[in-house]
């Protein structure tokens, strides 16, 4: 297309060979006058001078009379953009992922805290008397975890195969309708209460396999810690609302708020999510092309592919010693969470005589350090990585091996202290020093293996959930007083003395086998592999010369992609000629 000068001849304007998505013709052409090697910087600039001057839609001309700022503002309504604040779009994503685990774990205590009001014969509160016994309260509280350990690995495929953030935000919407579900299936009978949780336990272990599967796509390398602590640090949050909110809600409206409560609020996540998240950022369409280059160049070859069956290399999986230790310091992790969740206002029960209202306010402190620990251990760990004080494999091994060890040590504190606040001080800080481990293994699946990571997540979360399934055998065991002989304390001793040097364990194992290296058996199959997609390097990529040399290896750090280079050249070619129609011609 081109313009008439005043002298009648056509002006020739060459089109440019690209890919979809790219600027508009008229901002490409500005673009390659910059000749500026940042281009990409300078790309931003100009696109939102294009698009706040008017010209924001496919054959729309700003100078057109239908084309007026009164027409497109209330489409600025409708993008995809956080509505509160401007923030990248991968700062969204760990943000609205936190709320989805936030909403998750709030889930999971409803049904702990609703039992105690359903099973008491009060009809100030309830409609219908539930005479439950306490082995069905045991069945009930137990049925969630039957499901949330079968779907753990096929999550992990789900992940891969299937837009990671549409499993994830499904799962969590599912999960929130379920919950709508208890208050009628409860007044049937346990059977539908126990049928309704376990498929609750079916989709909701699909969420932490499918968040990796979305940092697989969306979390440059050396923002794989804070990001992903970010998301995760709402699994913490959710436990600490959670029990507080319930309570409330149960006491003061009825056992069945809660249930209707984040059903309701899961729903409303649900629509913000499908809004906001998207699979990758390259189907993010106001996504900024500074954001989009930086994730795309720094990640690579990571995100082409996926995982199958039978392309997944299960015997190198099975034999790496680094997988191992992220599923043994996932077992450590667990094996302390739960026994918090689970048993920890037993124990102030019985050993400090708290009352129920009392230790469970005691009992929301360490996981709301943790809350505030995660996130700054993540930004910390990709500080030390960006700035290259420490090697990915250093900073995942000190902080897993100094969270677990300090936790480790005030455990042995919690079990043989008498002092109540000695005993709450410690555990607390044990907790709270755990969160800096999350910034180990928890994150350390993107590292040794990106494509596999959801597949990863879910072989280790899956044995995580079956230390938080034995966890309460064992405790119930070490402190039944008709098999043991002493008093209270010191059956408590044995039960934190396990779990501290289940940690020490943990330390030993992470220390010696763990690694922060992309693994030679992570790289896609050589059938799979194909050119990175990018959205403006093919579209201006000059030929390059055929090397007469072996091919050189990119340098790398860690499991980082080197990305300082020119992120595109310019090269103009001609698709047609010039029309002579002047309708043709005209200015668009």
């Amino acid at each position: 297309l081109g313009r008439l000068p005043d002298g009648g001849e056509s002006l020739e304007m060459p089109t440019i060979k690209a890919l979809k998505n790219l600027p508009p013709p008229d901002l490409v052409k500005r673009l390659k006058k910059q000749e500026d090697e940042k281009g990409f910087m300078k790309h931003d600039e100009l696109q939102e001078e294009y698009y706040d001057s008017g010209g924001g839609g496919v054959g729309v001309c700003p100078d057109e009379p239908g084309a007026t700022e009164k027409d497109t503002s209330w489409r600025r309504f409708l993008e995809p953009n956080c509505p509160c604040c401007d923030i990248s779009k991968r700062l969204t994503v760990a943000l609205l992922s936190s709320m989805g685990f936030l909403i998750s774990f709030g889930i999971r205590c409803n049904m702990g805290v609703a039992i105690v009001k359903m099973t008491q014969n009060n009809t100030e509160t309830m409609q219908a008397e539930f005479d439950w016994s306490p082995e069905t309260i045991g069945v009930i509280d137990s049925s969630f975890f039957w499901g949330y350990l079968i779907t753990q690995v096929p999550g992990g495929f789900l992940a891969a195969k299937y837009p990671a953030n549409r499993v994830f935000g499904t799962a969590i919407a599912v999960s929130a309708f379920l919950n709508m579900l208890i208050p009628g299936a409860a007044k049937i009978g346990f059977s539908m209460v126990m049928v309704v949780r376990i498929l609750q336990g079916l989709v909701e272990g699909v969420t932490y396999p499918a968040c990796h599967g979305i940092w697989r796509h969306w979390a440059p390398p050396l923002e794989r810690s804070r990001l992903a602590t970010l998301a995760f640090c709402g699994s913490y949050a959710g436990a600490v609302v959670g029990m507080p909110l319930s309570g409330i809600l149960t006491d003061y409206v009825g056992w069945q708020a809660c249930f209707y409560f984040y059903g309701v609020f899961g729903a409303l996540w649900y629509v913000f999510w499908l809004w906001l998240s998207f699979e990758k950022p390259s189907k993010h369409p106001t996504i900024t092309q500074a954001e989009l280059l930086y994730i795309e160049n720094s990640l690579g070859q990571v995100n082409l592919t996926t995982p199958t069956l039978k392309t997944t290399p299960w015997k190198s999986i099975f034999t790496s010693l680094p997988v191992y230790a992220i599923i043994v310091a996932n077992f450590c992790r667990s094996w302390t969470f739960y026994l918090l969740i689970i048993s920890q206002p037993m124990y102030f029960g019985q050993v400090f005589h708290f009352e129920v209202d009392k230790s469970g306010l005691v009992g929301a402190l360490p996981h709301l350090l943790m809350t505030m620990v995660v996130p700054v251990g993540g930004h910390l760990a990709d500080y030390l990585r960006r700035r290259q004080i420490l090697t990915t494999t250093l900073v995942r091994k000190i902080f897993n091996c100094g969270g677990f060890g300090m936790e480790a040590v005030f455990l042995l504190v919690v079990g043989y202290t008498r002092s109540t606040p000695v005993a709450i001080t410690a555990l607390t800080l044990a907790v709270g020093f755990s969160g800096f481990a999350i910034s180990g293994f928890n994150v350390n699946h993107l590292d040794i293996a990106p494509r596999y990571a959801s597949i990863l997540m879910g072989l280790s979360n899956g044995v995580g959930t079956l230390a938080g399934m034995l966890c309460p055998i064992v405790v119930e065991y070490l402190t039944d007083r008709k098999l043991h002989k002493g008093d209270v304390a010191s059956l408590w001793e044995k039960v934190f003395l396990i779990a501290s040097l289940i940690h020490f364990g943990g330390v030993v194992f992470y220390a010696i086998f763990a690694s922060g290296d992309k693994q030679p058996w992570a790289e896609p199959p050589r059938e799979d592999e194909g050119p990175s997609w990018n959205p403006l390097e093919n579209a201006f990529k000059e030929d390059a010369p055929k090397s007469q040399g072996p091919p050189q290896r990119q340098a790398s750090y860690g499991a980082t992609a080197e990305t300082n280079f020119p992120v595109y050249e310019t090269r103009e070619e001609r698709v047609q000629e010039p029309s002579r129609d002047l309708y043709d011609q005209r200015d668009f």
